[in-house]
């Protein structure tokens, strides 16, 4: 009798070679209160109807799922042992939106084309230390990161009111909530694509540049005829606008949903 029993309940043995770490026996042993507390903590919902062979099933298949995922995906475990208060298994959880917006804060930018496999990777290296020149500044401490919020623009004692009331944009991905709304970002992709996107290059006013630094900076749109305008470089464009702790303020739209060429560039302690 006892060999029919075992025979029937698929759960008294490793039905999963290939998961070796799940362990059917004890799951099967659980009470029905644990394996719908367990399976609601791995996000599975609609358990409430199911009888306890089933809730072992998915159970099982939940842990199934979870240990080779686990092996698949390398920021499961702590694959950077001597960084132990890095926990790559809550960075391997965390959204896009999120992963963008940390190696934002990180100094890395340029990771809109990303997937969240890469964003994973990079943040880990960033945090780790392994990222090169970001990483070093995510480790050079306040003196570095002074008067840079988390949100993505950067205060001072002369933050002025349009600063304080322009919604903080930290990636490519973050939307205006309205349109006209007024929008501020430090992230060099956010101001690269929307230069593009109105064909605008970067440019400083001619006869401004002083100790072979650049002068005033500006954009060159199609078909303005302002200031006298020098074309330069991107690099060169973000090495001033960091240097000078700038915040980029702007509109994408105006309140009637017209595209605005609207920016102004802050230095929050001048």
């Amino acid at each position: 009798m006892a060999a029919t029993k075992t025979v029937k309940n698929r759960t008294s043995r490793n039905d999963t070679p290939n998961t070796p770490d799940v362990s059917e026996s004890k799951i099967a042993r659980m009470k029905v209160d644990e394996l719908r507390r367990a399976l609601k903590n791995r996000g599975v919902k609609g358990t409430e109807g199911l009888k306890k062979p089933d809730l072992v099933n998915k159970l099982i298949k939940a842990e199934a799922r979870s240990s080779k995922s686990g092996r698949k995906n390398p920021t499961s475990r702590n694959d950077t042992p001597n960084t132990p208060e890095i926990s790559e298994s809550k960075i391997g959880r965390m959204k896009v939106s999120e992963l963008r917006t940390r190696l934002a804060r990180q100094g890395i930018g340029d990771t809109a084309g990303l997937k969240k496999p890469e964003l994973v990777k990079k943040l880990v290296k960033s945090l780790s230390g392994k990222g090169g020149k970001a990483g070093k500044a995510g480790r050079a401490g306040k003196a570095e990161t002074a008067g840079k919020t988390s949100g993505g623009k950067r205060t001072g004692k002369k933050t002025s009111p349009s600063l304080k009331y322009s919604q903080e944009i930290t990636s490519t991905s973050d939307r205006p909530e309205r349109a006209g709304r007024s929008l501020v970002t430090t992230d060099h992709e956010v101001i690269r694509q929307w230069a593009k996107s109105r064909r605008a290059v970067p440019a400083t006013v001619a006869g401004t540049q002083h100790d072979g630094h650049l002068g005033v900076l500006r954009f060159d749109f199609p078909g303005y005829s302002g200031d006298r305008l020098v074309e330069v470089s991107w690099a060169e464009w973000f090495e001033a606008f960091d240097k000078r702790r700038l915040n980029f303020i702007y509109q994408e739209q105006r309140s009637g949903g017209e595209r605005s060429n609207f920016f102004q560039l802050e230095n929050p302690d001048e």
